[in-house]
């Protein structure tokens, strides 16, 4: 929301998010319960002209600019040898930790997380899912395909019992500047309502 407020690209909005990440940190309960539940974010950040996906790990983090084709994120890391932006201690601390030994290519996915970035788009989860439903898609995508994506169960995109999706928004972003930018948001917390 500070990204939105504060910026008027979508590069400026990153530079938003990672300045407040480096001042502040993150945290706090992901769950109104008294069950504690936190997890490091992930974004997506677009304007009428470029996309970014910004991924982080506590203070850390890595960004990547869309060139083309579909994105998405899930709850897990994503980006993976394509870093356009980065912590300027990424990869020190990656080094200091043992987890990346400075020699190999540094996979962003791999060094700070328990994910095997070989199988993402191959296993049954909500990212690789995701992923089937944009490029089912891609190259004719309209706001109403979209939403139909978010509205997804059998996907686990829109998820219901213990964890709810409690919300989605779709944005149709005409390059053409003198065209408005339109927003849906959903009112309930299950985007199939």
């Amino acid at each position: 929301r500070l990204g939105l407020e504060r910026a008027d690209t979508a590069e400026k909005a990153l530079s938003v998010i990672v300045d407040l990440l480096e001042k502040y940190g993150q945290g706090g309960n992901c769950m109104e319960s008294s069950m504690a539940f936190t997890y490091h974010n992930s974004f997506l950040i677009a304007d009428r002209k470029e996309a970014w996906v910004l991924e982080t790990s506590g203070k850390y983090w890595a960004a990547e600019k869309v060139e083309g084709g579909v994105r998405n994120i899930s709850n897990q890391l994503s980006i993976t040898t394509k870093i356009d932006r980065e912590h300027p201690g990424l990869k020190e601390y990656a080094k200091s930790n043992g987890w990346w030994d400075g020699e190999k290519e540094f996979d962003f996915a791999a060094t700070y997380s328990y994910v095997n970035t070989a199988r993402m788009t191959t296993s049954g989860g909500r990212y690789c899912e995701g992923y089937k439903l944009l490029n089912k898609h891609k190259g004719s995508i309209t706001s109403e395909i979209m939403m139909e994506i978010l509205r997804d169960k059998e996907s686990g995109i829109n998820m219901e019992g213990g964890f709810m999706t409690t919300g989605s928004m779709v944005s149709v972003l005409p390059q053409q500047p003198n065209l408005p930018c339109i927003h849906f948001f959903t009112g309930t917390p299950d985007p199939a309502r």
